[in-house]
């Protein structure tokens, strides 16, 4: 390589950290729980800084009594799994998701 192909690489480079960077600075916007019963909704973008402890809670959720059920996942800086299932039965609740289902999975973090 000579001395011009890498001044280009390393300037290619530092514009792409920068973009990285800017990206990772902005807030994460809040994601609400979707309705379909095929998709997952996606987990907030949390740092790692956030998310070192706690746990991911998905329960079977419902907004009509005759409704198929979608999966609604919530993540509880919690290191007890009932105060965890209990914080995301009420986030759920707050979502629009009158009926709780059942608990799909609890993933320790």
């Amino acid at each position: 390589m000579n001395t011009d192909d890498l001044e280009d690489f390393e300037k290619s480079m530092h514009k792409e950290i920068d973009a990285f960077l800017e990206a990772g600075s902005q807030p994460a916007k809040p994601q609400k729980a979707t309705r379909s019963s095929t998709k997952k909704p996606q987990p907030p973008k949390a740092s790692a800084s956030e998310m070192k402890t706690g746990h991911i809670v998905k329960l079977a959720v419902r907004t009509k009594q005759l409704e198929l059920d979608t999966a609604f996942e919530y993540h509880s800086t919690s290191i007890s799994r009932l105060e965890a299932q209990m914080e995301a039965e009420k986030a759920a609740n707050k979502a629009g998701f009158p009926i709780i289902g059942y608990v799909i999975d609890i993933q320790r973090v």
